[in-house]
Order: C-alpha cells, then sequence, then structure tokens
C-alpha cells in the first residue's frame, strides 16, 4: 500500500509540474489569464503531491497490521545485579541487536495508527512502529536516582504521520486513533520473552521456563 500511495503521489507531483511549466510557457507569450490559472493549479497540485510523497514515505517506516503478528522475540544475560544484555530478534531478521539494559524489568514502545471503517475497506489497515526499549526499576527511588538506558528502534523518514494526524486529526476524518502503546515485563537471566502486536496494541509473552518464573514472581 506504502508503495501505491508513492507512485499516486509522485503522479500527482509531475502533473503539477508539467501545469506549472505550461503555465509559464503561457506567461511567456502574453496569454495572462490562462497561464495565471495553469501555475495556480500546477502549484498546488506539484505542493499536494511533494506532501504526499513525504507522507507515504513516512508510512514506509510502519508495519502494516491485519491480526496479531509477532514482532520479535528478547533473551536476558544477567551481567550483575540489574545490570542485563538483551539480545533482540526481530522477526523476519537473522541480525541480532544488543543492547545494555539497567533495572528489574524491560519495556517496549510502539506507535500505533488506526483507520476507520471505509479506509480499512480500501485497503488501509492499522499500521505500528517500534519506538524504543528501554529498562525500568521496580521502585520508584530507584528510578529517579539509578542509571537508566532507553535506546531508539524507530527509522521515522519523511513527513511525521504521528505528530500531523495528532495535531490535525479533525481533518483526517479516515483515521481512528493514533496512539503510543508499551509492554512490559521483570528481566531474569536467560529468560526468553515474544513480542506480538494486535489491532489493541502490544503483548508480551514468557517463551521459557526462567521467563515465566519472573513473570510469576513479579505478579
Amino acid at each position: 500500500m506504502g508503495i501505491n500511495l508513492t507512485w499516486i503521489a509522485a503522479l500527482v507531483a509531475a502533473g503539477g509540474a508539467g501545469l506549472l511549466v505550461l503555465g509559464v510557457v503561457r506567461l511567456y507569450r502574453l496569454r495572462i489569464v490562462a497561464g495565471c490559472g495553469h501555475c495556480t493549479i500546477g502549484a498546488a497540485l506539484a505542493a499536494v503531491g511533494v506532501a504526499g510523497v513525504g507522507a507515504a514515505a513516512n508510512l514506509h517506516s510502519y508495519d502494516r497490521l491485519t491480526h496479531e503478528r509477532p514482532v520479535m522475540e528478547i533473551r536476558f544475560v544477567e551481567n550483575q545485579p540489574r545490570q542485563y544484555t538483551a539480545l533482540v530478534y526481530h522477526e523476519g531478521s537473522a541480525d541480532v541487536q544488543r543492547f545494555d539494559i539497567s533495572g528489574d524489568e524491560w519495556q517496549l514502545d510502539a506507535r500505533i495508527l488506526k483507520w476507520t471503517g471505509p479506509a480499512i475497506i480500501s485497503g488501509l489497515d492499522s499500521y505500528y512502529r517500534l519506538e524504543r526499549l528501554s529498562g525500568r526499576y521496580r521502585d520508584v527511588d530507584s528510578e529517579r536516582s539509578l542509571n537508566r538506558s532507553v535506546y531508539d528502534l524507530s527509522e521515522g523518514v519523511g513527513i511525521d504521520l504521528w505528530r500531523v494526524a495528532r495535531e490535525h486529526q479533525r481533518w483526517m476524518p479516515w483515521l481512528d486513533s493514533v496512539y503510543g502503546n508499551a509492554a512490559y515485563l521483570p528481566m531474569s537471566d536467560e529468560a526468553r520473552f515474544q513480542v506480538t502486536v494486535t489491532q489493541a496494541g502490544l503483548v508480551a509473552r514468557p517463551l521459557n521456563a526462567n521467563a515465566q518464573t519472573a513473570v510469576e514472581r513479579w505478579r
């Protein structure tokens, strides 16, 4: 869907540029009324097309969400108390990311874009983008005084759809809601978790006995 939107926006921008050039030529030939009209329409179409390309480029940084789907697996190795190495295995990728996480718990943040019924029927399912991986301390005093760790997972490009949607949602009736969502669970040595995403947001589940035990104690 993102690729189709990019091509459509590019065609609109190209058509606007063509009209703008035609308008300049007619102005040069002293056809003032026709030239001004073509320049105005061409400039407007070109601006809309360029904005559309930027929006489509930003949408590429989101993943399409049609049902619950796995996002990542994460494994923790304890280095010392409250100090872990997180090994992140993204779905569909053979690469492993390593992060040093401080705290008692880990937290994953995401952004969700949800559309209304007519937009969904036309093919615009909800989209999500992972934002941050961070550590949390169980008690507030530690959270205030000890070192915290946070890592950026997003690769936002083009026009920031999140900001536009939040600031101008009333002008985008096809957009149902935009919101941040987070999941967090305790860390433990050799604990493995799976993160999935649904229309309601992120869901984290233990994958092995170490993770299950940590969750049961955490509750």
